[in-house]
């Protein structure tokens, strides 16, 4: 069974409290069950982690090759300069899919630049928690 990982970067510990209105009221505990019980569904064994720190989703990324078959990474606010986690993923030879609740492309000028797209396989972005479902489907084709 192939295992997936999916790693949330910052504030999202905090979702169904903070900014409803754009990231909806589903906690991550909540998104976490779903996105197992999918993978499941599909054959896929999923772990989920989640940092404030960005030293700790450095180290979670590089286990990647030797722990995983692919990876789910929304890195929130470190998606639009975080250097050090672009790096992570390029260095990593599984499958990676960016996934944003929010469609980061219709808000603020700021969020709407990825430094991750580029070494991602693919983004998925916009479709709320169900970015991940869609995500766990598009890595079945690739693992």
């Amino acid at each position: 069974m192939p295992k997936v990982l999916v790693i949330h970067g910052p504030n999202l510990n905090m979702l169904g409290k903070r900014e409803v209105d754009i990231y909806g009221d589903d906690s991550l505990e909540r998104i976490n069950t779903e996105v197992e019980a999918e993978g499941k569904v599909l054959g896929m064994d999923v772990h989920t982690f989640q940092s404030n720190d960005e030293g700790a989703l450095v180290s979670r990324i590089q286990d990647v090759d030797k722990d995983f078959d692919a990876l789910i990474i929304n890195p929130a606010a470190f998606t639009h300069y975080s250097i050090a986690i672009r790096d992570a993923i390029a260095s990593i030879k599984k499958p990676v899919v960016e996934v944003h609740l929010s469609n980061i492309y219709a808000r603020e000028e700021f969020r709407q630049k990825s430094v991750v797209s580029s070494v991602a396989k693919g983004v998925i972005t916009g479709f709320g928690p169900n970015s991940y479902i869609l995500a766990l489907n598009a890595l079945k084709s690739l693992i």
